[in-house]
């Protein structure tokens, strides 16, 4: 086994793991930019240098063998481990230590400013933030130009993604609306929770959330059909509507801390076993973001 490796080629390790990534030598190839036989000599080098055969061909494309999936899974740590290095050296060489965060972009940023807040202020030390979909988030978070990802959609894992997902936060959901709509509410209605959910027009996250789907499954119970009057998944412009008086918001309170403070807008009533989740989601990292690690247990003993 020692000479095995002594003889290993990380040039050649590179090109099978695109190899497997594609499915053929043509893909591959073309991913490259280097030749077709190119691409075939140098996997039989690897072959003959594992002393076994890491593909094996179906139709027009090639699938790993037993060997070849052992490989691939060697493979991957490898390229993380250098990817790591990179990025930590990197960072090593700055005046200024950074965390980079990614936020979903519907995520309420007043959750964000209270994950932030130990940090804000700290000497020598750059906090960016960057907002996108997950997906993306998730692959800057892949690739180490992100340290963490904030988010209520926790992330599929699987052997090729094994993220860290760190719980730490659930806010209740409450209805929520402008004092004007209270003062005109009909006398003798209350705050009846069937009657409100028939009878007032509604603002409601959009059905992919986790709080639709808990507000659908509340209203079901109840017999109830309601009356929607707009649907956003970003919790900002949930606010704005509930705040123009638009409808009666079915929004978590820490969305709209502001407006209930200044007496803008009023909680009427808690909906009791609908909550949103909040979750922090990194990588396993050799060499973790010091400060990112202290953050966490913040957030979490929080």
């Amino acid at each position: 086994m020692g000479g095995a490796i002594m003889r290993l080629n990380l040039h050649h390790l590179h090109l099978f793991h695109a190899i497997a990534q594609d499915g053929t030598l043509t893909g591959a190839a073309a991913r490259l930019n280097i030749s077709q036989s190119a691409v075939s000599t140098q996997l039989r080098a690897l072959e003959a240098s594992l002393g076994h055969d890491l593909f094996k061909r179906r139709g027009r494309g090639l699938i790993l063998t037993e060997a070849g999936r052992i490989a691939l899974d060697h493979a991957d740590t490898i390229f993380r481990t250098a990817s790591d290095l990179t990025a930590t050296l990197g960072e090593a060489g700055r005046a200024r230590s950074r965390v980079r965060v990614g936020a979903l972009a519907t995520l309420s940023r007043n959750f964000q400013m209270q994950f932030l807040k130990p940090l804000l202020n700290t000497p020598d030390l750059e906090v960016s933030v960057q907002s996108g979909v997950q997906d993306d988030l998730l692959r800057g978070l892949e690739d180490l130009s992100l340290d963490v990802v904030l988010t209520n959609l926790a992330p599929a894992r699987d052997a090729q993604t094994p993220w860290l997902i760190h719980a730490i936060d659930e806010q209740p959901v409450s209805l929520i609306e402008a004092p004007a709509r209270i003062a005109g509410r009909l006398t003798g209605r209350g705050d009846d929770l069937g009657a409100l959910l028939r009878d007032m027009p509604l603002i409601l996250p959009s059905p992919q959330t986790a709080i639709r789907a808990g507000f659908d499954a509340l209203a079901a119970r109840l017999g109830v059909t309601p009356i929607i009057a707009a649907e956003a998944d970003d919790m900002a412009m949930l606010r704005l509507l509930v705040r123009e008086d638009a409808g009666l918001g079915v929004i978590p309170p820490i969305v709209a801390r502001d407006e209930l403070a200044s007496g803008r807008l009023v909680e009427v009533k808690r909906l009791e076993g609908i909550t949103e989740s909040f979750f922090a989601v990194t990588r396993a990292r050799r060499f973790p973001n010091p400060y990112l690690a202290e953050l966490l247990k913040v957030a979490r003993a929080t």
